[in-house]
């Protein structure tokens, strides 16, 4: 196929990136490099005939527009947003801006070309978005495709306007959509403002590691290779109108994911002292939502899936990879925000 994927100078978005050309399908990313994108995380797929890159913004039809009618991809996927929920509670108007009004602007231009296309059966606008639009669990139950949406901060109120958005598309005006709903997700070129990364470079420099409140807000990890594997699957095999959701079936809370991260580092990089006496709690963010747990039995039954990777596989190899790529984030650390307590505006 080929494939024009935003967002993909991204965390989750190069991953689909560089597993999709890996894979053999064309790849153009659209990208417009704000500051958690960084063009590194596809250089090793840069130079492929494969591979085309557009610095544009989802928000500007025109560029859209220009993008779409000059690539004639098969399929979107949509994957460009702001991610941050401690961002969204500090300056959610960025949030409302890119991934609500992005989103119609992208969706509009999609419809346009879909159209000017032919309406070809074979074309699909994939929405990416997360588990965070359900709002929160207790100490019991899942997230399934059929949970009402509760969202919590401004960000996962952004992601649910744009689901419903997609959705509407699909209703009102055919546009062949698939939408996807993950948990968290981690691994390599995760930007450096996200808790596990936080964790590994805060524990490396030895400065305090923070953990909201009491550490016991529980996830369900995803490794994000993963994620792509299923993304990749869902805009080819999946239903058109259907959404599915992605999960890691790993849930843990987050002490105990921090002091695991901790003991990997115990064992690779050694100190005068265990690093989980970095820890330090600290006042939690405003509507932190308690728990996610995703099932998944939907992408599993229907197209086949299932997670590759354990939590503790997955950290593993995520210590490891920052452990061996220094010159990537230490790039980054100068960037807005980057090592700062963000997300405490009440």
């Amino acid at each position: 196929m080929k494939l024009l994927v935003t967002g993909g100078a991204g965390f989750i978005g190069s991953a689909v990136v560089r597993l999709a050309v890996a894979r053999g399908h064309s790849v153009v990313n659209v990208d417009a490099l704000t500051y958690a994108a960084c063009l590194d995380n596809v250089a090793e797929v840069a130079g492929s005939a494969s591979y085309a890159f557009e610095k544009a913004d989802i928000r500007d039809r025109a560029a859209m527009d220009r993008v779409l009618a000059t690539h004639r991809p098969d399929a979107i996927m949509h994957l460009a947003a702001e991610s941050h929920v401690d961002r969204s509670i500090d300056g959610p108007g960025t949030f409302i801006d890119t991934n609500v009004t992005g989103t119609y602007t992208l969706l509009e231009a999609a419809r346009g070309y879909w159209t000017e296309q032919g309406k070809p059966e074979g074309f699909r606008f994939h929405h990416i978005s997360t588990d965070e639009v359900y709002g929160t669990l207790g100490e019991t139950g899942l997230f399934t495709e059929e949970t009402p949406y509760a969202p919590n901060s401004p960000y996962s109120a952004s992601k649910a306007a744009s689901d419903h958005l997609v959705r509407a598309w699909h209703e009102t005006y055919g546009l062949p959509v698939v939408l996807t709903n993950c948990s968290n997700n981690y691994g390599p070129y995760h930007f450096p403002e996200k808790l596990i990364p936080v964790v590994i470079l805060n524990a490396l420099a030895g400065k305090p590691i923070p953990v909201y409140g009491k550490g016991e807000n529980v996830r369900d990890w995803l490794y994000v290779e993963d994620h792509a594997d299923a993304l990749l699957l869902v805009v080819q095999k999946g239903e058109v109108g259907r959404s599915y959701n992605i999960g890691g079936n790993n849930e843990r809370r987050n002490i105990d994911l921090v002091r695991t991260i901790c003991a990997l580092l115990d064992e690779r990089r050694p100190g005068a002292a265990p690093h989980d006496r970095l820890i330090t709690f600290v006042e939690d963010r405003p509507g932190h939502d308690l728990r996610y747990a995703i099932d998944a039995s939907r992408i599993r039954d229907e197209l086949g899936w299932s997670p590759s990777v354990t939590v503790e596989e997955g950290l593993a190899r995520t210590v490891d990879w920052y452990l061996g790529h220094e010159g990537w984030w230490r790039a980054l650390q100068d960037r807005t925000g980057v090592g700062e307590r963000l997300g405490k505006a009440g």
